[in-house]
């Protein structure tokens, strides 16, 4: 309303409010002071009479104040203020003391600082009074506001620049680009000084801002990207609704121009040429063409086609999605031969169009492009391709199978020799003629051996070797009827004794490695030798099978037991073979089921015949066996050999249990005695130095041949015994180190009395003397066993007692 009166006088209507604001203001004051009067406070009197309130005005500050002096703000006043002074007034709150300062017996308030209404629009402070005798509250402490009065300080501002925006080419007039807005700080009700208008300083030929909302639009309908892809437009804003004295601040918007599809593809140039060898393989990129578009993004998106149709035929074109240039490739095999110039017409057109701007022209452009073929020295061809050929297995060597031909495709048609890849044919089975190219066999045809033959032929120039075609020939082998038929297997039947007439026992089929192209056709046939025999009878069954049957009634084991029928067997040829074949039919014994029970008495023997593998294979298992047993009995003989085997230095003597009474002193064939002997000499001894006597012992019956009392000994305190155990040592690490020693444990005993004893030996084994001082009487008490013993020794003791009396 304000911007619409500009001659109205404000001034006046501000006075007017200063005016009658107040008494509100002094009300509003003493309403408060009695809220906040309580029972008890020092500003009641005794009488219970309430004082008055504050009297005060409405508080403003204008901002930016510039004087020197401090700024005088308004006056705070107790009603029961006489003016004696009596009263001290003090403020508290936001910038009291700082900002702001009262006088404590005016209670003038006063601003020091200069005030920023677009930083803080408004203070809060509280204002008591006290006596200043006493300093007690004389009026309850109250609330009040100081505004900031707004002036136009603040210039617009667009804070949420930098503004790009957007619009399409050739757009209409007033099409909406974007929408700018500024920011005025200060007071937006309170005057016109945030009150903002807008408009364009450069680039108001273009575009256009509507004046209150900011949003730019065009002015123009013929904006091209093509042409001026982008703008730059500053955009003003004025305060004070554009009224003069108003602050203004402007931004620049940066309007980028979008492409649409405006612009149909172009062909730089009407005509291309390109050159390619003829013996390019298919799929072969002959070269590129591209057509050029102005516009950008998809709208550049092309395809391309060939548009004659010849070169539909000969060639075919991609588009490279990347580049977008149409690649012109090689659709079928060139032939300088048969044209030199091949001309295609190649189309390219948008993928996209936009129909909007159809009515600018058609979005397509043609081009012709030139492919010249180049001539170069071609390898022969096969014509026509040759594949299969046939051969009766039958022909003769140097038959003629069929014939290659391959030429020059080249101008000078150069001649054509010819030539079998032996690496297919490696058995030389067929030859060709080099000049010719007839095919003809070099060995004799097998069918059943080998039914196809795949060969490979090369055909090359006669001057140049290197060019060289190849061709696969596949040669079949005509079968003829040169195997005769033979029956499936060795047939075998058996019949009973008691078979009737007409009892079937076998039924017959034959094989042919012959494959005749109309099926095979047997016959069959008795030889004439057994169409006599009255026994069996064969019928051809007219499916390349015969049956045998019985013809008489009963046979009879003992009279004959195996019959032998020969069956001829003959094919439909031609020429028609023949071969004969025996049945073998036995008589056997039978139940009343007919179930065979038994056949012939004689064992029916098959000769077997073993491969060379299984020979073989049993002869190294005979050999296996041969060699273990060798080895155990070497393992066998060594272990012996080791166990009798004695050391020189072995001084031990074994014990050996013996339950045999043997044939007395005299007999010294039943043992050997040179074991039991020590292998050391030992030095006559004096009589009275023996040893001491045989010890006393009971018999027992059960161990008498298993042990006898030895002669007894002391220990003198002299001995040493340091000769026996270095010799004990000595001997259990000679064992240790064997390693053809048994794994267990054995019990050895060891005589060796060492040199120099002073003790002679108590073996009688040892002792050479023919006097003996030992008493054999002990031995009567050995029982029955050795009693002839007993009387040798004891009789020979009673024989030298008298003598030595």
């Amino acid at each position: 309303m304000a911007e619409g009166l500009p001659g109205f006088p404000w001034a006046m209507l501000l006075l007017c409010c200063a005016v009658l604001l107040p008494g509100a203001w002094a009300m509003h004051a003493e309403l408060e002071g009695l809220e906040l009067g309580q029972p008890g406070d020092p500003a009641l009197l005794a009488g219970g009479r309430v004082k008055r309130g504050w009297v005060w005005n409405q508080f403003f500050v204008v901002e930016e104040y510039t004087g020197t002096e401090p700024l005088y703000v308004g006056k705070i006043h107790s009603d029961s203020d006489e003016g004696d002074g009596s009263i001290k007034y003090t403020i508290s709150g936001e910038g009291a003391g700082t900002i702001f300062l009262i006088d404590e017996i005016t209670g003038d308030i006063h601003a020091t600082e200069r005030l920023d209404r677009e930083q803080k629009t408004f203070y809060t402070l509280r204002a008591q009074a006290r006596d200043r005798q006493t300093d007690q509250l004389l009026e309850p402490e109250s609330e009040f506001i100081i505004k900031v009065q707004d002036i136009n300080d603040s210039e617009p501002r667009f804070l949420e620049g930098p503004y790009i925006g957007s619009v399409a080419e050739l757009s209409p007039v007033g099409t909406s680009v974007m929408q700018v807005m500024a920011s005025d700080a200060d007071d937006p009700t309170y005057g016109s000084s945030a009150r903002v208008v807008y408009s364009v300083l450069e680039g108001e030929q273009h575009f256009t801002v509507d004046s209150k909302t900011g949003v730019i639009r065009t002015a123009v309908p013929d904006l091209d990207r093509e042409t001026r892809d982008r703008y730059e437009v500053v955009i003003r804003a004025t305060d004070m609704a554009g009224q003069l004295g108003g602050l203004s601040g402007s931004t620049t918007v940066t309007i980028v121009v979008t492409d649409v599809n405006d612009n149909p593809p172009r062909f730089p140039q009407k005509m291309y040429q390109f050159s390619v060898v003829e013996t390019v393989p298919v799929g072969t990129a002959v070269g590129r063409v591209k057509a050029d578009d102005s516009d950008i993004g998809e709208n550049t998106d092309m395809t391309y086609q060939v548009k004659d149709e010849e070169g539909v035929e000969m060639f075919r074109v991609t588009t490279d999605s990347n580049t977008q240039e149409a690649v012109i490739m090689v659709q079928k095999p060139l032939d300088y031969e048969s044209k030199k110039v091949h001309t295609v017409v190649v189309e390219a057109l948008n993928k996209f169009v936009d129909p909007r701007f159809v009515d600018l022209g058609t979005f397509r452009d043609q081009t012709i492009v030139r492919v010249s073929v180049l001539d170069v020295d071609e390898p022969p061809e096969f014509r026509p391709p040759s594949e299969l050929m046939e051969v009766q297995e039958d022909a003769h060597i140097g038959s003629i199978v069929g014939m290659v031909t391959a030429l020059d495709p080249d101008v000078a048609n150069h001649p054509v020799r010819y030539a079998i890849d032996r690496s297919t044919d490696m058995e030389r089975i067929f030859d060709i003629d080099a000049n010719t190219g007839a095919i003809m066999t070099g060995k004799v045809l097998d069918r059943e051996t080998a039914g196809w033959h795949n060969i490979t032929i090369l055909a090359m120039e006669a001057d140049n070797h290197s060019q060289v075609s190849r061709a696969s020939l596949r040669i079949r082998i005509l079968d003829v009827n040169d195997n005769p038929p033979e029956l499936a297997t060795p047939y075998e039947a058996a019949v009973c004794e008691d078979a009737k007439p007409g009892q079937l026992i076998q039924t017959i089929s034959v094989v042919d490695r012959d494959e005749p192209q109309s099926g095979h056709r047997f016959y069959f046939t008795l030889e004439p030798e057994a169409t006599h025999s009255h026994h069996f009878s064969l019928l051809d069954v007219q499916d390349n099978t015969a049956a045998v049957h019985t013809q008489r009634v009963g046979f009879n084991r003992q009279e004959q037991d195996v019959y032998l029928l020969p069956i001829l067997v003959v094919d439909s040829g031609p020429p028609a073979l023949s071969s004969t074949g025996t049945l073998t039919i036995r008589v056997c014994g039978c139940d009343s089921s007919g179930a065979i029970q038994s056949c012939n008495s004689t064992a029916y023997v098959m000769s077997a015949t073993l491969s060379p593998g299984a020979l073989i294979a049993l002869l190294v298992c005979v050999l296996i066996l041969i060699v273990l047993v060798l080895l155990i009995l070497t393992l066998k003989r060594h272990h012996k050999s080791h166990l009798a085997s004695e050391d020189d230095e072995d001084m031990r003597d074994n014990v050996i249990k013996y339950n045999d009474e043997g044939g007395g002193e005299q007999d010294t064939e039943a043992y050997d005695m040179s074991a039991l002997r020590s292998l050391y000499e030992l030095g006559e001894l004096a009589g009275g130095e023996g040893g001491a006597g045989p010890a006393e012992a009971a018999p027992r019956s059960s161990l008498a041949s298993e042990r006898h009392v030895l002669p007894q000994w002391v220990q003198g305190p002299e001995l040493d015994f340091a000769l026996f155990r270095d010799y004990i040592c000595r001997k259990v690490e000679q064992a240790d180190g064997d390693a053809s020693v048994p794994p267990y444990d054995s019990f050895q005993t060891y005589a060796f009395e060492g040199s120099g004893s002073p003790t002679p030996s108590l073996s009688s084994l040892g002792t050479r003397s023919s006097s003996s001082e030992q008493d054999f009487s002990y031995l009567g008490g050995w029982g029955p066993r050795f009693r002839q013993l007993a009387t040798l020794y004891a009789g020979r003791r009673g024989d030298e007692e008298p003598e030595d009396s």
